[in-house]
Formats: C-alpha cells, sequence, structure tokens
C-alpha cells in the first residue's frame, strides 16, 4: 500500500488498543454488566439501502404497501426533514456512524476503506458497554466487493457480533460471514435473511443481559429492480402514479421498475414487522430506541435523472422515524431538520451515552424529547466527484432547508427550488433575475456551512474513479489521491477499467 496507508498504521493500531482496553474496562460479559449500563435503551437501527422517503404509505404515497413502517410511523417521532448529506451509500454509511462529514471522516468517494483511526458510534457504545451487532452490507472496507470478508477487530469498527458482507447487490444469491472468511449462503431474498439473523441476536437478550445497539443494513430495494415473485405481484405498473416531476427516457426506471421497486419496499416492510414484533415478543419495545431509515434515496426517473448523489429531494431525502415510548412522544411530526451527521449524536444522547470523538451532528435527543436546544435550520450537502453512471457531472455543494434546496457547482450556482410553492421541484429558479437576492442569502449560508466544517473545493476529485470498478477492483484504498498514485505506477492494471 501507499504512503497514507504506512502512516496511518501506528494512529490505527494505537486508536485500536485503546478501545479495546476501553472495552475490557467496560465489562463485555453478561456478568460484567453494571446496573448503570442496565438503566440505558437498547438501540435498534433499520437501513434499507436507496429506501427513498416518497416511496412509504405514511409519506403520503398512495400506491405501495407498508403497513409495518406505517404502523411505526402512528407510533415514533416522525421526522420527514429526513436528509442524506452525501447521498451515496459509502459516504453515507461513515457520516451515520462517524457523526461527521465526508471529507473530515476521508470517505469522499464509494469504495473507500473508512480509516480504522475514525471515532465511532458502536466502539463509543461498546466501550460503554453495549452489546453491538453489524448484520447486512458493510461498505466500509473498500477494495474488490467480492467474496466480501471483513475480519474481526479495527477494521470493524467497534462492532462485537458480525453478520456481514462488503456489498453484493445479489438479492436472490447472497452470502455473508461471521468471523472466518467461509461464506455463508443466504438462500432467500435477502431482506429476510438478514432479518432472521436479526431475530437471532435479539434473542440473545435473554441470555446477555447488556444493552445492545444493532444495526440491519439490508440491500433492498437498491438497483437490480426485482422483487420476489409474491411481492412483485402486488403492483401493476400500469396502475401506478407517476410522480409530476417523472420524465419518460431512454436508460430511465419507468413504471416497470418502479413496480419492482416497491415491490422490494413491501420485502422490506414485512421484515421490519417481524423485528419489531420480536421486539415486543421479548417486552423490549418500551425501552428500545428504534431508528428507521436510508442511506440515500433514488432518483427513479425523477427529473429525468436516474440512481442518487443529486441534490434534489428523490436522492437527499430519506426516511426519519424515531421511536422511543419510554422518553419520546410518538404519534406526531416535527418540521426538525435532521441529517446523517446527527443520527449518532442523538442516538447517544438519548442513551445518555459520551459522544463520538470529533462529531459534528448536532444532538437533537432533547429538542425530540420536547426540550433541548434548537434543531439547525438547515442541512449541508456534498457530493465530491463525478460518477458517469448515474449522470453525476461535477462535485456540487448544496443546502436543504425547510423551505428552500441551494446547490453549486464550484464555478457557478446550479439549482435553486421553493420546496414550499413548488414541491416537485419543478421550476430552477437559478436563473430567475427577481431571486437574486434569495440566491445572495441561500451562498450565504452554504458558505456558513462550509467554513464551520472546514470543507472546500480542494477535496473534490475530477476523474471518473467511481465508474466501472476502478476504485476498488485492485485493492484498498484510503484516499483518491493514493488511488489515483497507484494506478499511475500500475498502467497496465487500471487498463481495463477506463
Amino acid at each position: 500500500m501507499s504512503q497514507s496507508d504506512a502512516s496511518l498504521n501506528t494512529t490505527r493500531n494505537t486508536a485500536w488498543n485503546t478501545t479495546r482496553r476501553g472495552f475490557i474496562a467496560a465489562g463485555l460479559g453478561a456478568a460484567g454488566t453494571t446496573a448503570q449500563t442496565r438503566k440505558r435503551p437498547n438501540i435498534l437501527f433499520i437501513m434499507p439501502d436507496q429506501l427513498r422517503s416518497c416511496a412509504l404509505g405514511y409519506m403520503g404515497n398512495q400506491d405501495v404497501h407498508t403497513p409495518n413502517i406505517d404502523r411505526l410511523a402512528s407510533e415514533s417521532l416522525v421526522l420527514p426533514n429526513t436528509y442524506a448529506n452525501t447521498p451515496v451509500c459509502c459516504p453515507a454509511r461513515a457520516n451515520i456512524l462517524s457523526g461527521t462529514y465526508a471529507h473530515r471522516n476521508g470517505m469522499v468517494a464509494n469504495d473507500l476503506r473508512l480509516r480504522e483511526s475514525v471515532p465511532t458510534m458502536p466502539a463509543v457504545l461498546h466501550n460503554a458497554g453495549y452489546r453491538t451487532g453489524f448484520i447486512g452490507k458493510w461498505h466500509l472496507d473498500g477494495g474488490p466487493r467480492l467474496p466480501g470478508f471483513i475480519p474481526p477487530g479495527p477494521r470493524r469498527h467497534g462492532f462485537e457480533f458480525w453478520a456481514a458482507n462488503e456489498c453484493s447487490h445479489a438479492h436472490f444469491n447472497t452470502q455473508y460471514f461471521r468471523d472466518s472468511p467461509d461464506p455463508i449462503p443466504m438462500g432467500k431474498f435477502e431482506a429476510e435473511g438478514w432479518t432472521d439473523l436479526a431475530l437471532g441476536f435479539l434473542r440473545e437478550t435473554r441470555n446477555d443481559q447488556r444493552p445492545f445497539f444493532l444495526t440491519v443494513q439490508m440491500g433492498p430495494p437498491h438497483d437490480p429492480y426485482k422483487a420476489p415473485p409474491e411481492y412483485a405481484k402486488l403492483y401493476d405498473p400500469a396502475k401506478l402514479h407517476m410522480r409530476p416531476n417523472w420524465q419518460a427516457a431512454p436508460g430511465l426506471p419507468g413504471p416497470a421498475e418502479i413496480a419492482q421497486y416497491y415491490g422490494m419496499v413491501s420485502a422490506v416492510d414485512d421484515q421490519v414487522g417481524r423485528m419489531l414484533g420480536t421486539l415486543k415478543e421479548l417486552s423490549l419495545a418500551e425501552d428500545t430506541i428504534v431508528l428507521l431509515s436510508s442511506d440515500h434515496g433514488d432518483m427513479l426517473g425523477s427529473q429525468g435523472r436516474r440512481l442518487k448523489r443529486k441534490p434534489w429531494d428523490e436522492s437527499i431525502r430519506v426516511p426519519g422515524l424515531l421511536r422511543y415510548p419510554n422518553r419520546i412522544k410518538g404519534g406526531r411530526r416535527t418540521g426538525t431538520m435532521f441529517s446523517h451527521v446527527d443520527f449518532a449524536p442523538t442516538l447517544l444522547g438519548l442513551a445518555g451515552v459520551e459522544q463520538v470523538p470529533g462529531s459534528l451532528g448536532t444532538d437533537l435527543s432533547g429538542a425530540m424529547a420536547g426540550r433541548g436546544p434548537a434543531a439547525p435550520e438547515s442541512v449541508f450537502l456534498q457530493i465530491f466527484g463525478p460518477f458517469q453512471g448515474d449522470g453525476t457531472e461535477d462535485a456540487w455543494r448544496g443546502v436543504r432547508t425547510d423551505r428552500y434546496t441551494y446547490a453549486r457547482l464550484e464555478n457557478r450556482p446550479w439549482a435553486l427550488y421553493d420546496n414550499e410553492k413548488d414541491p416537485y421541484q419543478q421550476k430552477n429558479l437559478i436563473e430567475d433575475r427577481s431571486s437574486k437576492p434569495l440566491v445572495q442569502d441561500m451562498e450565504k449560508v452554504l458558505q456558513r456551512w462550509m467554513q464551520k466544517t472546514g470543507d472546500s473545493w480542494k477535496f473534490d476529485w475530477k476523474d471518473t474513479v467511481e465508474d466501472k470498478g476502478r476504485l476498488y477492483s485492485h485493492g484498498a484504498f484510503y484516499t483518491v489521491e493514493e488511488y489515483l498514485a497507484w494506478e499511475r505506477q500500475h498502467p497496465e492494471a487500471s487498463k481495463s477499467a477506463h
């Protein structure tokens, strides 16, 4: 590996050894659990991949069948203003675990490796005496996605229980790993398989009295758009209501693909119901924080675009349901601006656990419980480079307020929408002369975010390193620069990816 790999070794190992000592001090076994840790709430974080907020019944979708998630919404604090700061798989996952932005945790591109030295929420919770578990798609280890084994140790970032793979969207032919490199075939639609493992983890609370933090990160409804037959038959493409901003064009998802997407959403919904039912069966529901969200959405033809990495709501707006009966009053909605970097601070705040070192997100636990400081008035958005595979032309930065969406490229403002008057974002106001004062105001908001977080355009990259598997086909890299330096030294190995 290059110099960045070598230079991180000492820091990485020091951080991991310190964390291990903390784990031992906290008492990892049930016998060592203290009275204090027993009082802390459990946390279940459910994160389907690429689930856009507008594909759920409780958000007003009249086509999709999501009775379990809708029921969860009726019992939860509903957060319709929940957003992905960097709406693409790996950066979003790193932002959630670290409580900070991609340019700070290093995950500015898909398929980099998250530095072992980055402090994370599961490591903090494990230090505090929690039984931590990860089930599903990890996608933070870099390197070839298959076969997908991540060894025990610092690359698991504080997770004790492990049933996962790096990244595979073969939803009907998934394999996973525990603590050895021997693959375990799932043999069923992966949303169901991951849930089987989650129920086993939950039932272990009978033998392990520690509070738990479990996250279940299933691949569906991420493309390829193919649902199990029993769910696909729920949807007739000819009867779907297309969003007003949907555009038909070659290469874009149409009613047939959206029907399959909805079928996967309904399949995921059933698995959410199984997990919630098991919490109730085990008498854990009252004292378990349940957060349901996603890493990003899916354009699905809206705005004439596909997939993610875009500033429009279909890409950045994700589900936001928070249920914690012992502390948060459910059955209500709030306009609180809630984004991925806030997840860790808020969950840790609700659990009464110290914050992740270096976190830049906001602890909204007080605000969500009806007290405490006000939430941020806007959400900061970042994409750092192009991706031809989904039509993302260049890096951009943006902000989303309750009313407006604003995004710019390095050399010019790009998009401005009044989401109150134009909820489907069909009229870009950026060239409207009368909107010039608003553009200036939104630009000031964006610049404040960039200054506050230490962001700048120097973190961007122009080469299409995310396309055709270039960044992960030959090894694991921590930065785009590290990969490009390797590629210059191995031109023959990289030629097939161009």
